[in-house]
Order: C-alpha cells, then structure tokens, then sequence
C-alpha cells in the first residue's frame, strides 16, 4: 500500500496496523487452506480417507480437474462475507457517524451469500463479494444457514429461531477477531456470539463462536512469547463470565478442557479426535481445532492435516485449526505448497489487507479511497 498518497492522519493509521497484516493475512488464509484440504473427505470414515489416500490420510490438496485449482466449501464463502459485512458497517459509522450493531450488517452480507447459493449472478446488495463469479457456486452449504436465512428471521442469542448447534456459526467469525482487534475482549466475543446466533439459536452453537473471536483477536495482537495455552484459558474466563447462566456452560467448557488434555497426552491424533467428537457440533468443531492447534504449535501443516484426517466434518475442523494456527504463526510461515493453487487466493489476501488496515476514509479531510469507495459504499441501509 502506497502511504504518500493518502492524507497524514490515514497514513499514520496504516503504518501503525502494519505489524497486523502477517497474522491477519495467516488467519483468513490459513483458515481457506485448512478448509480446501478437508472439502475433499467431509463426510468420508477415517478408514474410507485411509483407503484413499494412504496411512497418513489426506495430506495434499486435491485438485477440482475443471478449474485446476484447490476448491474451498461454505466455510470460506461464509467468513469472507463475514468480514465483507463486517467492513462495510464499519465504512457506513465512519461516514455517517451512526451505525447498527455489527451483526446487523453480517447478516446483510449474508443475505447476499444466500443469493450466490441460489445462483443469483449479478444479483447485487451490499458486499463487493457478489461482483466475484467464483463465489456462485454451491460447496455443500449448511441446511440450518439456508433455512435461517431464507426465513427472513434474524437470530440471536436472546431470539431463538431454532435449536441448532452445528457448527455452521462458529466456523466464519473469525474475521470478528480480525477487525475488531482494537475492542475490548468481552466486546469481541459477545459480537462472534451474536453473529453465529443470526442463524444457530443453541448455546452450543454460539457459544463457540464467542471462544474463537476471542482466541483470534488476542493471536493478532499478542506478542511471539505468548503461547496458545495461554489465550485458551483467558477465553475461557471470559466465556465463563459471559454465559453464566447459559446451562450448556459447563458441558462447553468441560470439553475444550478435555482438547487441551489430550494435546499433551502420547496417543494419536485419530483416537484423540475421536475421543472429542465428530466435528458436526460447534463446541465438538472447535474443539477439535484446539487441539490440532495445541499439539501442533507453531506447525501449520501437521495442525491442518491433523484437523481433517477423521470421521467427521473435516472441512469446518480444518478451517478452524487454519485460522487458529495462522493468526499464531502468520501467513510468512504457511508453506508454499499451500499459497498455490487455492482457488481466489487473491480475493482471499485481499480482504485479509482490508481487515488490516481498515476502513481508508478520513471524515475531517473528506478523503475517500476510490477502490474502498467501490467496494464498501454501497446503498446504505438500517
């Protein structure tokens, strides 16, 4: 990004949110590539991955033989509309000085998603996202995020429009940690609840998404000595105050206690997976990817071949261990054999670069980045 042409008080705001971009660029990209590794085999038994691919299961991607490249499912489309969404409510306070509540404009963008399931090209709304061809397509989306969002109801944690737990809400909030970096911990987490609520009313399918934005927000921001062990248990206070009257509480918290055990045990990561879950629910999912995360620190490979080699929902697991592990390790340190051939890469960093550096708009010079502009100024609603 080219700081001398923008006005000197964005310019000093992009040079200090510098320091970000890597992690940021590590979580949004880690957590696609995480996702395209197990697109392949959600669905698949262990033992169904193991005839196919081999005693170490599926450790490559596997190319769509149409488009040559590595195809990602739902759980990426969802979080990049996540942070389009997100952006967006940001760049309308900024300009207007008044705005609703994040989720608010999520669930705006994911109105949008649900065109591109229905494969309405061109249909418009608020996220640059549906100018992108590629995102038309339909990579086994999650029944319970259709059906919520076609019923023109939007949930909450406090509007139960369902009784869902799958973890269809815990695996695109990750772009809340990223942009919101700034709040405060219980801020952030309060808004991943709110924003997987739009369409999983169960506290374990909430829930969860709070645990993660935290857990993301605080890899950003934290320095290289801070270990994952430590953010797990500061989300896990902040949890703790948050839903202490949600019933489902302890049953959460008991089971990423359990992942953090098993992480430091000698059995392998199969029979410790399978000893967690399956993935399908949002606690189980995450779950999961802390512990694919934790007994893999600071490895991005072995956390995401881990995380999607099982009987269960391997994209969600693989895309929440990516986003875990490369807000921890950054996007430098995810191997090259990933970067290549995932399909819109180049979409993919550049909302990384957008949740870095935010919204390119000074009220007090009128200044208005022209590309931003594009993107993030659309017809303004709520």
């Amino acid at each position: 990004m080219n700081k001398d042409l923008l006005p000197p008080a964005l310019a000093e705001r992009v040079e200090k949110q510098e320091k970000y971009s890597d992690r940021i660029r590590g979580c949004l990209f880690g957590g696609a590539v995480g996702d395209a590794l197990g697109y392949p085999v959600e669905f698949h038994s262990i033992d169904s991955i193991h005839a196919k691919y081999g005693s170490s299961g599926i450790t490559e991607y596997e190319i769509d033989p149409a488009s040559k490249v590595a195809l990602f499912s739902d759980d990426t489309q969802m979080s990049l509309f996540t942070a389009n969404g997100l952006l967006y409510g940001k760049t309308r306070s900024l300009l207007k000085g008044v705005a609703s509540q994040p989720s608010y404009y999520v669930y705006l963008a994911y109105l949008d998603w649900l065109e591109t399931q229905r494969g309405m090209s061109g249909a418009g709304g608020i996220t640059w996202l549906s100018d992108i061809d590629g995102l038309y397509s339909c990579r086994a989306p999650g029944a319970t995020c259709l059906d919520a969002l076609a019923s023109g109801e939007r949930g909450s944690t406090i509007n139960r429009i369902n009784h869902s737990k799958g973890c269809g809400g815990v695996m695109r909030v990750a772009p809340v940690g990223l942009v919101m970096r700034d709040e405060d911990d219980m801020t952030v987490a309060t808004e991943g609840a709110e924003i997987a609520a739009l369409t999983h009313s169960h506290s374990l399918g909430f829930m969860p998404a709070a645990f993660l934005a935290h857990v993301v927000k605080n890899a950003v921001m934290a320095g290289p000595e801070v270990t994952l062990g430590v953010l797990i248990e500061n989300a896990k206070e902040t949890i703790q105050v948050l839903f202490a009257q949600r019933k489902h509480l302890e049953v959460f918290i008991n089971l990423i206690d359990k992942a953090v055990s098993l992480a430091g045990n000698g059995a392998s990561d199969e029979e410790n997976i399978a000893m967690i879950g399956a993935g399908w629910c949002g606690d189980e999912a995450l779950a999961i990817a802390l512990y694919c995360a934790l007994r893999h620190e600071g490895d991005f490979t072995s956390a995401v071949i881990s995380a999607v080699n099982h009987s269960g929902d391997s994209d969600s697991t693989g895309a929440l261990a990516g986003n875990i592990v490369g807000a921890m390790v950054g996007y430098d340190a995810i191997e090259e054999k990933w970067k290549d051939n995932l399909e819109l890469k180049d979409t993919i960093l550049e909302m990384a670069d957008d949740l870095c550096y935010g919204c390119l708009v000074d009220p007090e010079s009128g200044y208005v980045d022209e590309k931003w502009r594009d993107k993030y100024v659309r017809e303004l609603v709520g």
